[in-house]
């Protein structure tokens, strides 16, 4: 059973972020089977590392668009995107050293900042970018 799963209620109805944001479910999901399925530290590395890339990807899209057009809650929502890459950057490096192993705890907290990122920050910016013609 997936971790996440996408519904219409997580889309900001933006195609080009809801697409990132599928996409980011779907590698939490990954993470989280691989994690439990005991995949090897190897195969769970390149996942996490997968991850971190995409989330930095994703949250400069979200970026261009707040400079773009003036968004007025940017500086707030881009503290946000730091401080997960923060964190997830944290994960990576104590999971390299084996000063963490994957946990549910460590799952939950990525399922839950992700849906609670989208529901609550991004879904903010959602009629706004509708408004200046992202669809």
């Amino acid at each position: 059973m997936a971790l996440i799963t996408w519904s219409d209620a997580l889309s900001v109805h933006v195609q080009e972020i809801d697409a990132q944001h599928q996409r980011l479910v779907a590698m939490i999901n990954e993470l989280d089977d691989a994690m439990r399925s005991g995949k090897g530290k190897e195969l769970l590395g390149k996942i996490i590392n997968g991850l971190a890339a995409y989330a930095v990807t994703h949250f400069s899209t979200e970026e261009k668009y707040f400079a773009r057009f003036g968004y007025s809650d940017a500086e707030n929502h881009t503290q946000e995107h730091a401080s997960f890459i923060q964190k997830v950057s944290d994960f990576k490096e104590k999971f390299t050293t084996s000063r963490l192993s994957l946990t549910i705890e460590v799952m939950n907290f990525l399922s839950n900042w992700l849906k609670n990122h989208i529901l609550n920050s991004d879904k903010k910016y959602s009629s706004f970018f509708n408004q200046n013609g992202l669809k």
